[in-house]
């Protein structure tokens, strides 16, 4: 069993060696941004709150990280908590944050507008004040296309006007500014705003992949739910659009080539005293149609998905795709992976997790049972901190030393 003597030792050995705190980082993104990171061999740590993701993501993580899973820590609790996530800047010595939580639904944005600005704003902004605080003033932030609205023209490149159109885009937005003037402020701070298009696929093993709670928000999942059988049928909102067949363009890009686009950017932190705060896209630089996505994922899946044709939901942009060549300038990131992969790899996620993260439903004399699969055995493959009302317990850490031990601990700062 690892000794608190022994288990200082081994953080002063790697003060050499990079830590970073990835918020949200249970989610879609965020998991396999830090599944990236940690094979690249960075020390992770995630805090996220479960409120749309599920923490058997974080174990899998640890799973496919192998040997490196062992520098996974995860932390449950919600980082407009500022005394929560303050301890977690007590424990560890990050050397920049990538930075992922916030609620992320359009159509729930407009119903509860203040709940977005109160969560997103708020904990953004404990977690701004806390990096200051300890002297990390690196900092990647996940922000998104839709900071750009409908464009006039395509493709968007990061110069273009900003005017979002609804409350998640404007907490987006407000974000990218508040990060903006706190570095013209303090020059010390790098800021990298990463604008991403439209996120699809999973990883190759199929462990791991987006899990939407409810009804999916965006296309892929929902394309995905119907041809699983979970949904009847695909909606598809206008076909009557300026388009080459009628329906809205978007810039696919699997979460793969999103991923190593967050650890281009940590590279170019790193790497770049005099960054300032700037802003990349990461899409492919390509748009496809909801009907040619349609069509690729039929031939991943082997089969014909129902169809039901609406009508426009309002504010959609009929055109929308990404100008890439900044990030690859600067950053030396450039999209690999074309729509064939992205569809056979949300197809293979899916053929393997039909219900996500979580149990599948069976149903026996029309009553719902669950049948509980994926059981971790004792061998966790990352470091749990349990929590109590937010705050970490500081002891109870399940070791990724394949014999299920449970070691105490009271700081990793060393």
């Amino acid at each position: 069993m690892t000794t608190h003597h022994h288990l200082r030792r081994m953080m002063r050995e790697r003060d050499n060696e990079k830590w970073i705190l990835v918020t949200g980082g249970a989610g879609y993104i965020g998991s396999h941004t830090a599944l990236q990171l940690l094979l690249e061999g960075y020390k992770v740590v995630i805090v996220d709150n479960l409120d749309n993701s599920d923490e058997e993501a974080v174990r899998r993580v640890g799973e496919l990280a192998g040997k490196n899973g062992a520098n996974l820590y995860f932390f449950e609790l919600d980082i407009c908590n500022k005394d929560a996530l303050g301890e977690i800047f007590q424990k560890f010595r990050f050397d920049a944050v990538i930075h992922f939580a916030g609620l992320k639904a359009v159509a729930e944005s407009v119903a509860k507008p203040s709940h977005y600005y109160t969560n997103n704003l708020i904990g953004t902004l404990n977690l701004l004040n806390l990096m200051a605080d300890v002297g990390c003033k690196k900092l990647v932030f996940s922000s998104s296309a839709t900071v750009y609205g409908q464009p006039k023209s395509v493709p968007c490149t990061e110069d273009f006007p900003v005017q979002t159109l609804n409350p998640y885009g404007r907490t987006k937005l407000f974000i990218e500014e508040i990060t903006r003037d706190l570095q013209k402020s303090d020059p010390e701070w790098r800021v990298i705003l990463l604008r991403y298009f439209n996120p699809v696929g999973a990883h190759p093993s199929g462990l791991i992949g987006e899990d939407p709670r409810g009804i999916p928000n965006n296309l892929m999942p929902y394309i995905t739910q119907v041809a699983v059988g979970r949904l009847p049928e695909l909606t598809i909102f206008g076909n009557d659009y300026n388009t080459r067949d009628g329906t809205g363009v978007r810039d696919y890009i699997h979460v793969q080539d999103l991923a190593t686009g967050h650890s281009a950017a940590l590279h170019k932190l790193f790497s770049t005293k005099d960054i300032g705060c700037m802003a990349y896209n990461l899409g492919t630089g390509k748009g496809t149609s909801v009907l040619e996505m349609v069509a690729a994922f039929e031939k991943a899946c082997g089969k014909k998905l129902p169809v039901r044709i609406a009508a426009r939901r309002p504010g959609d942009a009929s055109e929308l795709f990404a100008a890439t060549e900044k990030a690859e300038g600067e950053i030396g990131w450039k999209a690999q992976k074309s729509i064939d992969d992205m569809c056979r790899d949300q197809w293979n996620w899916a053929t393997k997790n039909p219900w996500g993260y979580r149990p599948p439903l069976s149903v026996v004399d029309g009553n719902e049972t669950i049948t509980k699969v994926n059981e971790s055995n004792g061998n966790d493959s990352f470091n749990h901190i349990k929590q109590v009302n937010g705050i970490d317990t500081v002891g109870n850490i399940k070791q990724a030393n394949g014999n299920g031990t449970v070691d105490e601990r009271d700081d990793v700062r060393g």
